[in-house]
C-alpha cells in the first residue's frame, strides 16, 4: 500500500497522509532511462499545469523581465528560472546552464540542478547541452522532467518568439496550484496523457498518484485507488509493456 494525502475540497474530509516524490522511494525506476523518469513525471507535470493555466497564467499576455529575474501574466509577476531555448533556425535545443546568454547564476539555478541530476542518474538528456527536437526531447518534455525532478514546486511556461521560444520554470504562485487533484481530474488527467504521448503506464499511474497522496492497492492486474470513491485500473501486458486496458470508478457501498 503506498501512502499519501486525499485531494481537494470533497477529499479533504476523508483520511490523509503524507504525498511523496516517486524517486524518494525504493520504487524499481530505471532513473537512467529517459522513458521512465518522463513517465513519473508526467502526471504530476500536468496536474500543475492545467491548475496553473486556470489560475495564474489565465490566458493573458506574458512578459519576461531576465534582467529582474521575473515573468509576468498581466500585472501579476513571479520569480522565473530560466530552464532552456528552442531553435526554429537549427531545430535544436540548449539547455540553460549552457549560459551563453551571460545570465546571473540566480536565472539558471534549476537548469543547473537538472543536470548535477543528470549526470547521477546518467541521465544524457540532462546532461547534453544542445541536441536536435523532436517528439521526445523538445522544450515541454524537457521541461517536464527538470520540475518534475526539483524537491521544489514549479510551474513551467513556454514563450515563444520569432526565433523559437524560451521555457521558463517560475515559483510564487498561490499553493491551490499544488493541490491534489479529485478522482474525476485524475481520471481525465491519466487518459489524456496515455492518448497523447508515450509513457510507461504503472509508473505513469503510481507515480501520479504518489504525488497527489492517494492510497492505492493492487488485486492481480488491477489497481486500486482510494479516493472518496475508489478508481480501479485495469492493466493488461502486451509483450513487455505494461498498459491500462480499462480506469472505472466504483460506487461506495451504502453501511
Amino acid at each position: 500500500m503506498i501512502f499519501g494525502k486525499k485531494a481537494n475540497a470533497e477529499a479533504r474530509t476523508a483520511e490523509s497522509s503524507v504525498r511523496i516524490s516517486i524517486f524518494d522511494t525504493a520504487y524499481p525506476i530505471d532513473k537512467s532511462n529517459w522513458r521512465q523518469v518522463y513517465s513519473a513525471c508526467l502526471g504530476k507535470m500536468m496536474a500543475i499545469q492545467n491548475a496553473c493555466a486556470e489560475q495564474v497564467a489565465k490566458g493573458r499576455n506574458w512578459n519576461v523581465d531576465f534582467g529582474r529575474g521575473t515573468l509576468a501574466f498581466g500585472n501579476d509577476e513571479y520569480p522565473v528560472q530560466f530552464l532552456g531555448s528552442e531553435s526554429s533556425y537549427s531545430n535544436t535545443w540548449m539547455w540553460g546552464w549552457n549560459n551563453i546568454n551571460g545570465f546571473d547564476e540566480k536565472l539558471i539555478r534549476l537548469a543547473r540542478e537538472a543536470k548535477k541530476m543528470g549526470e547521477a542518474w546518467n541521465l544524457e538528456p540532462l546532461t547534453t547541452d544542445t541536441f536536435d527536437l523532436d517528439d521526445t526531447f523538445n522544450g515541454h518534455n524537457l521541461s517536464i522532467v527538470a520540475c518534475g525532478i526539483s524537491g521544489e514546486n514549479y510551474c513551467y511556461y513556454r514563450g515563444p518568439h520569432d526565433n523559437g521560444a524560451v521555457l521558463m520554470a517560475f515559483s510564487g504562485v498561490p499553493d491551490s496550484v499544488f493541490d491534489p487533484v479529485c478522482a474525476d481530474d485524475f481520471i481525465s488527467t491519466v487518459l489524456d496523457c496515455i492518448q497523447k504521448v508515450s509513457v510507461e503506464h504503472k509508473i505513469f499511474t503510481e507515480s501520479f498518484l504518489m504525488w497527489n497522496g492517494t492510497k492505492y492497492d493492487w488485486k492481480g492486474n488491477d489497481l486500486i485507488a482510494h479516493f472518496p470513491q475508489d478508481v480501479v485500473i485495469s492493466f493488461e501486458q502486451v509483450q513487455n509493456f505494461w498498459r491500462i486496458a480499462s480506469i472505472n470508478t466504483v460506487k461506495q457501498a451504502e453501511g
